[in-house]
């Protein structure tokens, strides 16, 4: 969150000034402290009484702030209050302005004056953006280390389709959330995370499965991704879907088929976390046929399936890391362990399904995390999302450990 952080916006005259409400409203929900300094053409499309109001300081716009008495807005005090400088909308007009340094009103003075990071989110006709000077003035800003937030195509002001369009308030204010963020030990690294439940065919119309809703292992995949991993999700059958589009989603049925993606890429991954409810038997024959009901009993032969987890671990190399899941209904933490030892993990987590509200079928999960050396950390019964961060944030303190 940006508690604490100071957020400067820089309203220019765009018919994009009016986003600029729902961007200092994103920012003082992250819990920033924000202040606004508007062009004259920018007051045209929105009102600084506006701005004023949500962002709960004065607006700044002249060089003189009271005409009677002389007062002037001290544009270097400003410039260099911020933790960060957010121009958006920002014009073409204005950034021409910022290249050459032509101070002719108080946000390019101040912009002069900025010793902190500054960001530009440009608002244009798509012909405008297109402009060479345009692209040559974006060039030069980024060139100069000005952080250009790439507009986005849509419909435009003109009534043309195009790109011009003002990045979206909330995305812009979580790109400054994450700046501001900690640096995650995930950045950059692979994760392959398994999740949801293995469907085993007796027919092709029944199967083997489980209540698994897959709900753990998309939450797990959304929060690595957030913290900059790069995301393989390897998951049974689910209705559930990660949010994260940068996700890569590899959608299985079987046990078998999760075998064969996890041996795929496991050897090129940094991290594993194996969450899903993978079947410990298939049926040994599959019918071509539906199978017609005709005896008061049928008898399956069952054969087992391969343990995944367990051949994870038997090929981890040192420098990966890898997390394991225990459903239990008895001696939880004994069989926690052993299943810990057995199967060469960093991490197993443990929950049981005597705890109310944990297990299959919930948006709640209370869990215990088992390491080596009788090491054990329990939680309280949480949201499923804030039990995956939870997961997330123990990895992260073992590898910077």
């Amino acid at each position: 969150m940006l508690s604490g952080k100071k957020i400067l916006v820089g309203v220019t005259g765009s018919i994009a000034a009016y986003k600029s409400a729902l961007f200092v409203r994103e920012l003082i929900k992250l819990g920033a402290e924000v202040k606004v300094v508007m062009t004259d053409a920018a007051c045209e499309f929105i009102s600084p009484l506006t701005l004023s109001t949500l962002s709960k300081n004065p607006v700044a716009i002249e060089f003189i702030k009271d005409e009677e008495t002389g007062e002037w807005q001290n544009h270097v005090e400003l410039g260099l209050w911020a933790d960060l400088f957010c121009i958006a909308p920002a014009s073409a007009n204005t950034l021409s302005k910022l290249v050459n340094g032509n101070a002719d009103n108080l946000l390019i003075a101040t912009y002069l004056s900025a010793k902190c990071p500054v960001w530009v989110a440009p608002a244009m006709d798509l012909d405008m953006f297109k402009h060479f000077s345009t692209r040559d003035n974006l060039q030069k800003l980024a060139d100069e280390g000005v952080k250009v937030i790439e507009p986005t195509s849509g419909e435009l002001a003109s009534g043309l389709e195009g790109k011009g369009r003002m990045e979206e308030p909330a995305i812009i204010a979580d790109y400054i959330n994450e700046f501001f963020s900690p640096q995650s030990e995930l950045k950059g690294k692979k994760v392959l995370i398994t999740g949801g439940p293995t469907y085993e065919a007796i027919d092709p119309v029944r199967f083997i499965g489980n209540h698994s809703s897959g709900k753990t292992g998309v939450l797990l995949a959304d929060e690595c991704a957030k913290r900059g991993a790069e995301v393989i999700l390897v998951t049974g059958p689910t209705h559930q879907k990660v949010t994260d589009k940068s996700v890569q989603v590899v959608a299985v049925s079987s046990a078998m088929e999760m075998y064969e993606s996890v041996q795929k890429h496991w050897n090129n991954s940094a991290i594993g976390i194996f969450s899903a409810a993978v079947a410990d038997y298939r049926p040994a024959q599959v019918a071509e046929e539906k199978i017609k009901k005709s005896d008061d009993s049928l008898t399956i032969q069952l054969t087992k399936n391969p343990d995944i987890l367990a051949w994870a671990g038997s090929v981890k190399r040192k420098e990966q890391y890898l997390v394991g899941f225990a459903l239990e209904t008895e001696n939880e933490e004994q069989n926690g362990f052993k299943k810990l030892e057995k199967k060469n993990l960093n991490l197993l987590v443990l929950n049981s399904l005597k705890d109310k509200g944990a297990g299959f079928g919930h948006d709640t999960n209370k869990v215990s995390f088992l390491k080596q050396n009788n090491k054990i950390r329990s939680f309280e019964l949480k949201d499923k999302s804030a039990v995956m961060a939870d997961i997330i944030d123990e990895i992260e303190k073992d590898l910077k450990a």
